[in-house]
């Protein structure tokens, strides 16, 4: 009998990745497995490494294979060797091509259907880089992999920010953001707030790059150069823009009561704000894929590793809303 396409499941299928093996990603996933999302979870991960960090915070757990398992204390397993034991809160360069292989099962999955979405825990990019492999994240790696512009969107709640940049220095981010990338930024953030969220006619919100928003180029001209034009282009293809907007005061209540996402120029711009909001329950979610992917809003904790302290609230929402796109995504 030929495997069920996504349309006839009547479940999602979600596949878990569990991000760096000695930081919490593995005893977040084990503490969840025995809740029902109203989806059948897939983790993708060193079977002994799930099983060891479950034993270690006091939790029965047993892995399966790959169908899918609802029974509490069961969870279906794909198991991707690690080459070395890792021991909780201690970085093992050695590990790192294991966390990207886990990653890759996941997208491959994704692409051909076997999955309706992926939730990854978080990884650890300093240690994958010094282990002599060019990583700046798991959406630039998604992105590649998938040959398609993306957008990180953060979700906490009702606020949503999205970035034009994302992982940068700062002194690289005012070149790296042109009238090509902006306007394809804004199509797809409007694209996908239309596509997998439901909004009719998304209120887009964005930010200037300068203080004041440029002041009327005394404090920077990328505004008037660059950002204004862009959102002028994009105006006259229907999209529901606001500003460019100072960004000091864009996020006051009753600036968000006019929008539906705030569009932000870098990382350090606009996340500050929504993880002051909801760290703990808010959501990474990649646009413009082919697939739905969501990820947790936090990284490693590498010294809660193995104490089972860590929160799983911020896993918990991001497998929620995993849940919620992939179902709103097969009514397209």
């Amino acid at each position: 009998m030929p495997p069920e396409t996504p349309a006839e499941r009547r479940r999602p299928r979600i596949a878990l990745t569990a991000g760096e093996p000695a930081g919490i990603g593995p005893e977040l996933i084990a503490r969840i497995a025995a809740e029902d999302f109203g989806a059948d979870l897939v983790v993708i991960a060193d079977r002994g490494l799930i099983r060891e960090r479950a034993r270690m915070i006091g939790i029965e757990l047993e892995l399966a294979d790959t169908a899918p398992t609802r029974s509490a204390g069961r969870l279906a397993c794909i198991d991707v060797a690690m080459p070395h034991h890792s021991i909780a809160g201690q970085l093992d360069q050695r590990n790192a091509r294991y966390v990207l292989e886990t990653l890759d099962r996941a997208a491959e999955g994704a692409q051909s259907g076997d999955f309706d979405a992926i939730v990854t825990a978080p990884l650890h990019k300093g240690v994958i880089n010094d282990a002599g492999v060019r990583f700046s994240g798991h959406t630039e790696f998604l992105a590649e992999r998938a040959g398609c512009g993306v957008v990180m969107l953060l979700v906490a709640g009702s606020l949503r920010v999205a970035l034009a940049t994302t992982h940068l220095p700062l002194s690289a981010v005012p070149a790296a953001i042109t009238g090509a990338s902006l306007g394809e930024t804004l199509r797809i953030l409007d694209r996908d707030l239309r596509r997998r969220f439901a909004l009719e006619s998304p209120r887009i919100a964005v930010l200037g790059l300068n203080p004041h928003a440029g002041e009327g180029g005394h404090l920077g001209r990328e505004e008037i150069e660059t950002i204004i034009p862009a959102i002028n282009n994009a105006r006259r293809d229907g999209l529901n823009l606001l500003g460019p907007l100072p960004a000091d005061t864009a996020f006051v209540p009753s600036q968000l009561a006019h929008c539906d996402a705030v569009l932000a120029m870098y990382h350090d711009q606009g996340l500050p704000v929504l993880k002051h909001a909801g760290f703990g329950h808010a959501v990474n979610v990649t646009l413009g894929l082919p697939y739905v992917r969501t990820s947790v809003d936090h990284g490693t904790a590498l010294d809660l590793a193995g104490s089972g302290q860590a929160d799983t609230g911020s896993l918990r929402a991001a497998i929620a809303l995993a849940v919620e796109l992939a179902v709103a995504e097969r009514r397209l």
